[in-house]
């Protein structure tokens, strides 16, 4: 699947006749080649994995690019809305647009009752404390523990995580299994990698943390922590 952009410049641009049948690719294009960009959306015949060899290997760079070589790679522009979500701000955006999608939708899935503001949804394994306020545009993920008097908004807590009694946490991806004191405060694009421990009463401001890390000490300021 492709689908089209208004800047072909940011990315790899796919170009194919009129039939569809891709002829090459072209990575983020100074002079304009077309406006379809692979929407990361594949359909394969078995076969494809004869083509790839026992090693790391990237399909988008070296597998497609042989299979247009010998008109095996065909494609089809997707109609619907499309959005990279590979940086962790895009991904918060993205969410935030399903789980308002999911609203208009009346659906089920989200959480409704006391302390849920706006779209949320929480897996039903998960565990929320009491005096709590989630939302708007909260993911809470299986067998995830949420303390009492916590703050969640525009964050995704994934699996196996657990957040202290009244941490406070905004647009901020909180890795599994990872453990979120009492007292934290954590925003501003905060990513945190798997199996991460935050001591109370901290303030992670803009922290990318690699995964198994302790944080015994603020970060005040964006930086990643190795």
């Amino acid at each position: 699947m492709v689908t089209k952009v208004e800047e072909p410049s940011k990315y790899g641009v796919v170009v194919a006749n009129e039939e569809g049948k891709i002829e090459k690719f072209v990575e983020k294009p100074k002079v304009f080649v077309g406006n379809k960009i692979n929407a990361g959306i594949y359909i394969f015949n078995p076969q494809i994995l004869d083509r790839i060899e026992a090693r790391p290997t990237s399909i988008e760079k070296e597998i497609f690019p042989k299979m247009a070589e010998e008109n095996q790679l065909y494609c089809m522009t997707l109609p619907d809305f499309w959005m990279d979500v590979g940086q962790p701000k895009d991904f918060l955006a993205g969410t935030g647009l399903y789980l308002e999608y999911l609203e208009k939708q009346n659906s089920s899935e989200l959480a409704k009752g006391a302390g849920f503001d706006g779209p949320v949804l929480v897996d039903p394994s998960a565990k929320v404390g009491a005096g709590c306020k989630i939302g708007p545009n909260v993911v809470i993920g299986p067998n995830c523990r949420i303390g009492d008097g916590v703050r969640l908004k525009d964050t995704v807590v994934l699996e196996g995580t657990k957040v202290g009694d009244n941490s406070w946490v905004s647009n901020s991806i909180l890795g599994w299994k990872s453990n979120i004191g009492k007292w934290v405060r954590i925003q501003n694009i905060s990513v945190l990698g798997q199996d991460v421990t935050v001591s109370d009463e901290l303030f992670i401001n803009g922290g990318q943390i690699l995964p198994h890390k302790s944080i015994s000490e603020s970060v005040p300021e964006p930086k990643i922590i190795m």
